[in-house]
């Protein structure tokens, strides 16, 4: 499948056939994983009732539309990003609706974000007037769909152009990212008392590339495979999902158990497939050696 020879007929179609449109994923994929890292970056400094709980003004400059501080600062640059972030959600969807040669199955994910953008920029503004746990909580698992929706449409316009190295090189990054995950988290020290910030921006950055690499090794180890590999590859997201979903109640000593055997699975899928992948034969190296 082919992303760059358009016909433009528009200004649309011709700012794609000049970038192409793998790239306004990717340029999209990145400005929402920055803005889920500014968002927890504002929630783990405490900002996210600053700017005197206004949206989307803030407490400072002409109409309050700038902060008047640092911590208003932070809570007023996620919204910043999160607005571009906004405008290349739609823009992708757009583009993916236009553009004849986009896979309908890519188009349905992005436009599936775009739906989501409006639900997530609502709940945006409910964590600044009511900041309860369960809103907060729907904030961010809201805005882990889109990433992974806006994840698996960009590996997808991608897939054609990786091949066994690329899930081989994912692996390692996984197997890499675990052991951090876990030294980031509050499991391994005094709890909450020493999560600090910085330390919690990390462990998140952390997880998204646990994410990133998952979802990789998957889609583009189902594309090549077709052994046994494929069946641990495909056990990484759901298990990066898992250890997300107990990493951030780690503060609990109660769960730190659960978050801990998930590490520990996670871990272990991620070697075991990195030892199969290894062994693994492409499917289309099968069929070159068989052809005549």
């Amino acid at each position: 499948m082919s992303y760059d020879n358009h016909t433009p007929d528009s200004r649309l179609r011709s700012l794609i056939d000049r970038f192409g449109y793998p790239h306004l994923l990717t340029a999209t994929l990145t400005l929402v994983a920055a803005t889920i890292l500014l968002g927890v970056a504002a929630k783990a400094t405490g900002s996210g009732l600053a700017c005197e709980a206004n949206w989307p003004r803030c407490d400072g400059g002409p109409f309050n539309l700038l902060p008047a501080n640092l911590p208003s600062f932070y809570e007023w640059f996620h919204r910043f990003v999160a607005m571009f972030a906004g405008f290349a959600i739609v823009g992708s969807a757009l583009a993916a609706w236009r553009l004849p040669d986009v896979d309908r199955r890519v188009t349905a994910l992005v436009v599936l974000g775009m739906v989501l953008t409006p639900v997530q920029v609502a709940l945006g503004r409910e964590t600044v007037k009511q900041y309860t746990m369960d809103i907060l909580s729907l904030h961010f698992w809201t805005a882990v769909t889109i990433f992974t929706l806006f994840l698996v449409a960009t590996v997808s316009v991608w897939a054609p152009r990786l091949s066994k190295p690329h899930v081989l090189g994912s692996l390692a990054l996984g197997i890499a990212a675990v052991p951090a995950h876990v030294v980031l988290s509050p499991a391994v020290d005094a709890g909450i008392a020493t999560y600090s910030p910085t330390m919690q921006l990390t462990q998140y950055a952390v997880t998204l590339t646990l994410l990133g690499a998952a979802i990789v090794a998957a889609m583009v180890g189902r594309r090549r495979f077709s052994g046994r590999a494929v069946t641990a590859l495909l056990a990484g997201p759901p298990l990066v999902v898992v250890v997300l979903f107990f990493g951030r109640r780690a503060v609990n000593p109660a769960l730190e158990a659960p978050y801990l055997v998930a590490v520990v699975a996670l871990l272990s899928t991620f070697a075991v497939a990195m030892v199969w992948s290894r062994r693994e034969v492409p499917s289309d190296e099968n069929s070159t050696a068989l052809s005549p």
